[in-house]
């Protein structure tokens, strides 16, 4: 299993947490802001946080920015 990865785009507020290198074919909103995003075996590899500033910490968004 690969090693999370967390990166934040402080423009776009958003923070994206990828579980796998694989390529994403499906996404789905699963609450407002937050997108789960599935590879073509429908197993989770991302999280993308859309606002992600009201929803994580200022430290965490520091260590991914």
């Amino acid at each position: 299993m690969a090693t999370p990865t967390v990166r934040y785009d402080a423009d776009a507020n958003a923070a994206s947490i990828r579980c796998s290198p694989t390529p994403v074919t499906d996404s789905e909103e699963v609450s407002e802001g937050i997108v789960f995003d599935f590879d073509a075996e429908g197993r989770l590899v991302g999280i993308e946080v859309m606002d992600a500033s009201r929803h994580l910490s200022p430290d965490r968004l520091g260590q991914a920015a």
